[in-house]
């Protein structure tokens, strides 16, 4: 090879393709956004479920994604075509999750859950996968293809949010009337979900032919098994199991967090309500807005900048962003700065910490692996990131930092009681310092023990 051959650089992604491949993204997150956001006051408000149940509830999406590697990425690698796989799965994935809406039963409820999980994680992965296979430059071009993803996660989010305002909110009622009736609308969204599904099955069946690949190994896992052993990829599964629990606190807490502060600016909740709709987390949602941002710059600087920087500018937003969420008050009160603004910028941080790490994590997945074991690499990837980090953050922020952070409430020190019982409170501090601390912790073994980044090549 010539050197300027190998310097050369990769053709241009035809509009074709790219439009293509960017409609799969924003089907992908379109299906799983329809209905998330809103799961816990589903659950909570209308079909009365306890924390604990709920618990397990948002556990069980991570069961799905452990499951993924050993099924999906298989079929994928060495015996089917990623875009059948993927039209096979998400019109499956569109029968369960419209019973889901309807399911009153607790085990019926988890069973489906587990079901539809295992069916519907695995295509997260194999979106990545496919498009990686198909793009000439994976640095030039998968944040853009990949931002239209969040785009059809804020544009299915709105448009709930939306749909429960005006079709299942009271004109005039009670805050808890209004509640029970959004959380009834709720069912709307994962019949949504299902339409999305089926559409993007259908869809998935044009996509460009994806075939399976002669590998090494007859299980694609060992093979990927053997690849992740080395560096960077060792430090960077590892580093995503902490980095993905802390992600889980972010998801947990941050909507009832922003709730108990906003009504310090109650007239700026009722404006982004009017925006945003209902029961979609109002204010998360400019999360995913500077998640686009992110995305759409990563093409610019993905060639420039080492994979350990812009990792490592991840988990720093990570940390900076569970700083300003547990000094809320010291900052409010010694700096003067108002709580809106602290509560913004956090969540605006969002974009740089899915961005710059898990965004960047999945590039480096596959650049790093051979051809014939890609989807598993990624399947396995995912495993830890939306599998294993989701079912012990979940544990962790509910079940042992939950309880260990609620505090008595205290006036002339002496606690207020309520009905023969001490009145209790979240201290928000103790709770988002733990997380905070995580990050820095993953900072410091990122920049310790992560390799020095060699020149990466496209495709």
């Amino acid at each position: 090879m010539t050197t300027l051959e190998a310097t050369a650089p990769a053709p241009r992604m035809g509009f074709g393709l790219g439009s293509r491949l960017s409609f799969m993204m924003f089907l992908q997150y379109a299906i799983w956004g329809a209905w998330l956001p809103l799961l816990y006051p589903f659950l909570k408000n209308y079909r009365g479920f306890e924390d604990g149940q709920i618990g397990w509830l948002f556990m069980a999406g991570g069961f799905g994604a452990i499951l993924g590697p050993f099924i999906a990425g298989q079929v994928a690698d060495r015996l089917f075509n990623t875009e059948k796989f993927l039209g096979l799965s998400h019109i499956a994935g569109a029968i369960v999750v419209w019973f889901l809406g309807d399911v009153t039963n607790f085990w019926i409820f988890l069973g489906l859950s587990l079901l539809y999980s295992v069916i519907y994680a695995p295509t997260i992965a194999l979106t990545n996968s496919l498009a990686f296979h198909h793009m000439p430059d994976r640095d030039r071009d998968f944040g853009w293809v990949r931002l239209w993803g969040t785009v059809g996660w804020i544009v299915v989010g709105i448009g709930i949010g939306q749909w429960l305002l005006h079709m299942h909110t009271p004109a005039d009622g009670s805050l808890a009337e209004a509640t029970l009736m959004q959380s009834q609308g709720m069912q709307d969204a994962f019949r949504l979900s299902a339409i999305l599904g089926v559409l993007m099955g259908l869809y998935c069946f044009t996509l460009p032919k994806t075939p399976p690949q002669k590998g090494e190994e007859e299980f694609a896992l060992l093979e990927t098994a053997r690849e992740i052993k080395r560096n960077p990829l060792l430090i960077l599964f590892l580093l995503a199991i902490p980095v993905s629990m802390i992600h889980q606190f972010y998801f947990v807490y941050t909507s009832q967090f922003i709730g108990e502060y906003q009504n310090n600016f109650k007239g700026f909740e009722e404006s982004i309500n009017s925006i945003f709709g209902v029961g979609g987390g109002g204010l998360m949602t400019i999360g995913q807005m500077s998640e686009i941002v992110v995305l759409f710059l990563i093409p610019f600087i993905a060639g420039k900048w080492s994979r350990k920087s812009l990792l490592a500018i991840g988990l720093i937003a990570y940390a900076l962003r569970m700083f300003l969420f547990s000094q809320i008050t010291w900052l409010n009160t010694t700096l003067g700065i108002p709580d809106v603004v602290i509560l913004i910028t956090g969540v605006t941080l969002h974009g740089l910490c899915f961005g710059c790490f898990i965004f960047v994590a999945f590039m480096v997945v596959d650049e790093e692996t051979t051809k014939d074991v890609k989807a598993t690499a990624q399947n396995l990837f995912n495993l830890v990131i939306v599998g294993v980090g989701i079912v012990l953050g979940s544990y962790i922020a509910n079940n042992v930092m939950g309880p260990l952070t609620m505090v008595e409430v205290m006036k002339d020190g002496q606690p207020v009681m309520e009905n023969g019982a001490a009145v209790m409170e979240r201290d928000w501090s103790l709770l988002f310092s733990v997380p905070m601390y995580a990050a820095l912790a993953c900072l410091a073994i990122l920049l310790a023990f992560y390799p020095r980044s060699k020149k990466h090549v496209a495709g």
